[in-house]
């Protein structure tokens, strides 16, 4: 195409599309001798006119003889137009519009042929009047730019609405127009490739899979499905590119005119992002005279529609043991710690390069460039995207051996806990076709126990020996009056959860997971679907959950089979209740063993209250700057007995 300050003369050699446009329209002028060739503006297009009009033939002769071997610099461009099926009017009427939006000398020819009715863009009426020769009239040839694909896709674009049609004229919008002369281009609402993303590694297994996909597709629609955005968009760059292509990622659906054409002369894919709640319908928006592949991102809740049909879904897997430490090691380095995170966490390979960058910084912060275990574990609290928070409070507090009190059968159990949340990946290798077939790597496990009983605190416990965060899921946050909404706030915490990799904490968890109730009226039809929407999603979820209440009674009779484990916490006897008080009493105290056996023995409480007597017994000891003695752990305990509303044991008031 010629450049925007391209000489005046034009030799054949030069000779391209837009020479063709500008010579129909000096063949028109020249005809009826309106004007002489005396300003640079009309000599420039008696210059075009003389460059393509070989042995005095018609411009439209030489323009058929032109279609048969086009110069190089128009073979993008033919190509474009072989696609939307442009006819020979629609090509040079391209042509002339990007001429005056590239060529200043041609805006300024179109500018004084058209004066005084039209400005530098040229109007239907001109562009109808010089090419009907291709046609016969000048109302056919109008007739096929109104009419024709390139109107149609957005690839020209009528101005002056308002005005005549002869006296409409024609632009292109910028984009398209820089497609057209070889320059890459945005356009409004779409990044190409990742973005601003960094690019993440995938894993040899999903590599293949996209290629595999990639030579499926036609005119077809994938989905792609996971809660990692950055891991999704890569995986949409490495199918774009098994198809010479790259990927468009729109996240406005409302796509502008000339947008089909522009990811055609860009070789671009369309990649669409939804966020749907369970049951929520997205439909793909058809794209006029784009006849390419499409993708779609989204989550594991939804339905997404393409032509009133359902594409099909590829739900992108968690890499395999060998696969995720081959991420680490280049997320992290070759290291043992790489290969301990490969070994104990589940995580996708968008997860991995996120918590790779983490670690890297989290260590530079301190003065190192090895990252070490504490610097990953101060990563994993940070979320992609939006975080977990929006749905669940973050526990921070790391719980160690000696701050679990409990009898040894319930530590028992909170070890075989501990060792099944460590084996969930690798737990039904070599094991039966019945037991494999339906097995999710998620664990569930229910604490049952009053209140104080330490449930929370063994769940921290738990979540401290994984090395995973531990989130107390908010039910504020999560519940809505409005149907539906509260599925849809479920959905978006536990896709997110799966995402981190974290540790879910429900706590008083009957509040959610109630037993079913007759239908007497709506809200009961409703809450039994919020009911069994939660069954049915804390069963596939893949994810560690722990659920704590005061009383197996109020879960619905289904929950049960769900459950992996049921830890029962016991209100503390005399002899627990004594290695209560000595851990939370430590070294700062002056109780004798005599009295703190008797402390233990009467005032029989959990040991929450017991954490509570202690932290009131401390306030007049640090006031007076001595230790605790019996004195402050009676008053404390008074307080606390009041506070339960239960008479404290006349032995501790004497």
């Amino acid at each position: 195409m010629p450049s925007a300050l391209g000489p005046a003369v034009v030799s054949a050699r030069q000779v391209s599309l837009c020479s063709f446009a500008l010579a129909a329209v000096a063949s028109e002028l020249f005809s009826d001798g309106r004007i002489e060739a005396s300003s640079p503006e009309i000599q420039f297009l008696q210059h075009h006119l003389e460059a393509i009009r070989l042995d005095d033939a018609a411009w439209s002769d030489s323009f058929h003889s032109y279609l048969d071997d086009p110069a190089p610099i128009d073979l993008p461009f033919f190509k474009l137009a072989q696609v939307l099926e442009l006819n020979d009017v629609e090509l040079l009427t391209i042509a002339l519009v990007l001429a005056v939006e590239t060529n200043v000398m041609a805006g300024r020819a179109i500018a004084l042929v058209q004066a005084p009715v039209g400005g530098s863009r040229p109007t239907l009426g001109l562009l109808s009047s010089s090419l009907a020769s291709l046609t016969g009239s000048a109302a056919d040839s109008m007739n096929a730019i109104l009419t024709g694909a390139a109107n149609k896709s957005g690839l020209i674009t009528l101005l002056n609405e308002g005005a005549p049609l002869a006296e409409r004229a024609l632009s292109i919008p910028v984009p398209i127009c820089l497609a057209l002369n070889g320059h890459d281009s945005d356009w409004p609402a779409v990044q190409i490739g990742m973005g601003p993303l960094p690019d993440i590694p995938l894993s040899t297994s999903i590599l293949k899979q996209a290629k595999a996909e990639a030579a499926s597709l036609k005119s077809d629609v994938l989905v792609l499905r996971t809660a990692s955005v950055s891991e999704g968009r890569s995986v949409a760059c490495a199918i774009a590119k098994a198809l010479n292509r790259r990927a468009a990622y729109i996240r406005d659906a409302a796509m502008a005119p000339g947008f089909a054409p522009w990811l055609l002369m860009n070789g671009l894919i369309p990649v669409f992002s939804f966020d749907l709640s369970p049951g929520e319908k997205k439909s793909i928006p058809s794209l006029p005279y784009y006849r390419g592949p499409a993708l779609a991102l989204c989550g594991p809740d939804g339905i997404v529609e393409f032509r009133d049909e359902t594409p099909r879904s590829w739900v992108l897997p968690v890499p395999s043991v060998q696969e995720r430490r081959r991420l680490w090691q280049n997320a992290l380095g070759p290291s043992s710690l790489a290969d301990e995170a490969a070994n104990h966490h589940r995580h996708g390979c968008g997860r991995i390069a996120h918590l790779g960058r983490l670690a890297h910084r989290q260590a530079l912060l301190r003065g190192s460039v090895t990252p070490e275990h504490r610097d990953l574990a101060e990563a994993s609290w940070t979320g992609e995207g939006a975080g977990l928070e929006a749905y669940a409070q973050p526990l921070r507090d790391r719980i160690t051996d000696d701050a679990l009190v409990m009898p040894p059968l319930l530590r028992q159990e909170l070890d075989q806990l501990f060792l099944r949340c460590r084996s969930r990946d690798g737990l039904v290798d070599g094991l039966g076709a019945s037991t494999v077939a339906r097995y999710r790597p998620g664990v569930r496990a229910l604490f049952l126990g009053p209140s104080g009983t330490g449930k929370t605190l063994a769940a921290g416990w738990l979540a401290t020996r994984l090395g995973l965060p531990l989130y107390r899921v908010d039910l504020a946050s999560i519940t809505s009056k409005y149907i539906g909404e509260t599925e849809k706030n479920l959905a978006q915490m536990l896709a997110r959860a799966e995402h981190a990799e974290v540790v879910l904490l429900f706590d008083e968890a009957d509040s959610l997971f109630a037993k079913r109730t007759e239908v007497r009226e709506a809200n009961d039809r409703f809450a039994n679907a919020q009911t069994n929407y939660l069954l049915q999603r804390i069963e596939t979820f893949d994810g560690i959950t722990i659920l704590t209440s005061n009383s197996r009674a109020r879960f619905d009779n289904a929950f049960a089979r769900r459950l992996d484990l049921i830890v029962e916490f016991p209100i503390p006897g005399p002899e627990q209740r004594r290695a209560l008080w000595q851990s939370h009493l430590g070294t700062k105290h002056s109780l004798t063993q005599r009295e703190l056996n008797q402390v233990a023995a009467l005032a029989d409480l959990c040991g929450g209250n017991i954490r509570n007597a202690v932290l009131a017994a401390a306030v007049p000891a640090l006031t007076e700057s001595r230790n605790i003695n019996y004195a402050d752990v009676v008053e404390a305990l008074a307080a606390e007995y009041r506070k339960l509303g239960r008479q404290m044991p006349v032995e501790l008031m004497s």
